[in-house]
């Protein structure tokens, strides 16, 4: 009969071994940006980057069948050159994506009825939060949009959509790394920041009219 510590400690090393191999496979966009794996966040970043610049410089169409067509022109040399490699060899070896084709590449109906609840999830509150919002309920927040808007019209007027998402890329890439080495700083930047901006709230909302203050404390 085994040992009880025996069993527990093999138990706990199955386990153990079973989460390291979970995490190991499962893609974390956290990971990514915190460049945990320099390689890999490279390749990622560098992909992104020059699919935004093609982007910005040709067309969607274009993009996407340079693409498709720089993929295929892979595919096929590939194809070409295993099947003479194997005529020459006189070897049997088959297709060379034979391996690929076998995978099942299918949508299963549970996983997209999952990822359409998620993403309903996500629209309902984004319709209940914009409702709530154009509808004036709480007046200081439809305030603190309408502000933002302004400030978007000089950015669109500075940028198009494509160079923000091009920004927006190497912010991802730059920012999250920054704020890990430089955290104790710029936390207390933003606190001091976040103050000042409540402080202004505050007095803004004190000169707000009677039927104003009331809707906000309901």
């Amino acid at each position: 009969m085994a040992d009880p510590m025996t069993q527990s400690h093999q138990i706990s090393s199955s386990q153990g071994l079973n989460d390291g191999r979970a995490k190991d496979s499962k893609f974390s966009v956290y990971d990514l940006v915190y460049w945990r794996d320099p390689k890999k966040s490279g390749m990622v970043f560098g992909i992104s980057l020059l699919l935004l610049l093609s982007l910005a410089a040709f067309s969607v169409i274009s993009v996407i069948s340079y693409l498709l067509l720089a993929l295929l022109c892979v595919t096929i040399s590939f194809r070409v050159y295993k099947t003479v490699i194997q005529a020459v060899q006189k070897s049997n070896d088959g297709h060379p994506f034979k391996e690929l084709m076998e995978k099942d590449v299918s949508l299963s109906p549970e996983t997209f009825r999952k990822h359409v609840d998620v993403c309903l999830t996500y629209i309902n509150c984004a319709l209940k939060q914009l409702s709530r919002l154009f509808l004036v309920e709480d007046l200081v927040d439809s305030l603190k949009l309408a502000v933002v808007m302004w400030l978007m019209t000089y950015v669109g007027a500075v940028f198009n959509g494509i160079t923000i998402l091009i920004l927006v890329d190497i912010l991802a890439f730059t920012l999250p790394p920054l704020y890990e080495k430089y955290k104790t700083q710029i936390d207390r930047y933003v606190n001091i920041a976040r103050t000042q901006v409540n402080t202004a709230v505050a007095k803004i909302q004190e000169k707000l009219p009677k039927a104003a203050k009331r809707s906000k404390a309901e």
